[in-house]
């Protein structure tokens, strides 16, 4: 290790991508520092998809020991269509499923997870965390100057941008239009399974797919809760209005749905959306002893549940060249980009093709339909790329 040895390494951020980074760092040996602005740190959110790529590298790094009384293991991933309520496709995850991934496809509670992972990185002792916002850094002759919001500036081995979408330090680093708004609104809901009316796939991952617009849903917290997610196509924003994506418009937006699929509707809290976002593949994340992780890096849209697992697989790719070359930081950087930019590239450009496979209209919505009835519902050849990990990047 070189002279800056002692330095830690600062983790702008304390979300699933930071907390991932900081364990897998610790767990090679760097004192970590993560910082986050919350008073207390915590992740808000819903239900997420942990796909077998994901569930691969939680348990690697010692988290599903902790995680796995919360977790959810549907028995099929099932596309349905919203105008006329048939199906129209599924990925079974049965037996064959695991044989061919080697782990299970899980859904929890976003909460549920990040604890774990607050308690996973509390137990290494290389792990600390503050309170603090990075604003700015400086790069100099082998360490970091982090600057902070309150004034404080800390001296660091390396910084690693994990502060989402919005991130500063992306902002400096990649030379582009920043996040990308796409139109598409999110509305979510938690309820009590016993409060479902329709119980027909109680035990799987269900997509109703409708025209512009389509529903989720999945159990989640041992099965006790029902996650409902519902994304749609926004009028007002299409009319170039600032203001868009109100309840009225979410109402609305299922008009041409079954009423099965609109009685949903009532499974979900109205005070607040989520306006869909992505982030245009960059080139380049690294400058100096800075690197980008994550949603910094790779924002996508969530058709491919693939968000925070790019962000593990990340975690994995950066401590592995950083433990290689501890001496040199900024090659380590740029090693590990140069294995992470077509995988997180594809799954942004791939993201938004599914959305609109999912949301197509008129004759595409039947054209999806007769194609889609023709898969194989045990070899899912569309994400296998996905699923296989780590070891696919070789062919993205």
């Amino acid at each position: 290790m070189s002279s800056q040895s002692g330095l830690p390494i600062v983790v702008a951020g304390g979300g699933i991508g930071g907390l991932c980074a900081a364990l897998a760092l610790a767990r090679e040996g760097f004192p970590v520092k993560v910082l986050e602005r919350a008073p207390e740190i915590g992740e808000i959110g819903y239900g997420i998809q942990i796909a077998p790529n994901g569930h691969a590298i939680l348990k690697k790094l010692g988290v599903m020991e902790i995680l796995e009384p919360q977790v959810f293991y549907p028995d099929a991933l099932i596309l349905m269509d919203a105008v006329d309520l048939s199906e129209i496709t599924r990925i079974q995850l049965s037996d064959r499923f695991v044989e061919r991934y080697k782990l299970p496809y899980f859904v929890v509670h976003r909460r549920d997870l990040h604890a774990a992972l607050i308690e996973a990185c509390r137990r290494e002792r290389n792990f600390s965390f503050e309170e603090g916002e990075v604003t700015d850094y400086e790069n100099h002759d082998g360490h970091v100057l982090v600057h902070c919001s309150d004034g404080r500036s800390l001296k660091a081995k390396a910084m690693i941008g994990c502060e989402g979408l919005r991130s500063r330090t992306r902002a400096r680093i990649v030379d582009d239009c920043g996040p990308r708004p796409t139109g598409y609104v999110v509305y979510r809901g938690l309820v009590p399974v016993d409060e479902i009316s329709n119980k027909d796939h109680l035990n799987s991952m269900v997509i109703y797919g409708g025209p512009g617009c389509h529903i989720v849903q999945y159990r989640l917290r041992g099965g006790t809760v029902m996650n409902n997610v519902a994304t749609f196509q926004s009028p007002a924003y299409g009319r170039g209005e600032a203001e868009y994506g109100t309840p009225d418009e979410l109402l609305s937006a299922y008009d041409q749905c079954a009423p099965e699929v609109r009685d949903m509707l009532k499974y979900f809290a109205l005070e607040k959306n989520w306006r869909l976002h992505d982030l245009l593949p960059a080139t380049n994340w690294t400058d100096g002893n800075v690197t980008l992780l994550g949603d910094s890096a790779h924002a996508t849209l969530q058709y491919l549940a693939q968000g925070a697992i790019m962000a593990m697989e990340d975690s994995m790719a950066l401590a592995r060249e950083m433990a290689q070359r501890p001496d040199d930081v900024n090659q380590a950087m740029l090693r590990y980009q140069s294995q992470r930019l077509n995988r997180t590239a594809r799954v942004i450009t791939t993201a938004r093709l599914f959305g609109e496979i999912v949301h197509a209209r008129g004759g595409e919505r039947l054209l999806r339909n007769e194609l889609a009835r023709r898969r194989d519902v045990h070899i899912p050849w569309e994400v296998d790329w996905l699923y296989r990990g780590e070891e696919s990047q070789a062919v993205a």
